[in-house]
């Protein structure tokens, strides 16, 4: 009677498993790193790995449809881990308004001391 083998086809079947889901992985992130379209088909394409294998893990395919959706709502071609928050967006205009105010009222003050300076040398002359 042969010898069971068999714990070796099931330790070759999960190093594979792993190492496709590895694979999935950092296409993934590359792909959201470089703000390229995130969808099965890219995914599987990046990772070498068919879209059929994809399709059934569905850790994976929630968080491709998460990264997907959030990169239509924000057209650029940011990764979603980079994209500002609207806290933050905020904040930047109030301090950008704030500059602006501030140059404003410069240039206001330059502009009356020019128009000085220019009055008194039509006076000189």
């Amino acid at each position: 009677m042969r010898a069971d083998n068999s714990h070796h086809l099931v330790a070759a079947a999960k190093e594979r498993s792993r190492s496709t889901r590895e694979k999935a992985t950092r296409a993934l992130r590359r792909l959201d790193a470089t703000g390229r379209p995130i969808t099965i088909e890219t995914v599987a394409h990046e990772a070498g790995i068919s879209r059929s294998w994809l399709y059934s893990q569905p850790d994976l395919r929630t968080e491709i449809d998460k990264l997907r959706a959030s990169s239509r709502a924000t057209p650029a071609l940011v990764p979603v881990r980079q994209r500002a928050s609207d806290a933050s967006l905020r904040s930047r205009l109030e301090a950008a308004n704030e500059r602006v105010r501030i140059l404003s009222a410069e240039n206001r003050e330059l502009r009356e001391q020019l128009a000085a300076v220019l009055g008194e040398l039509r006076s000189l002359r």
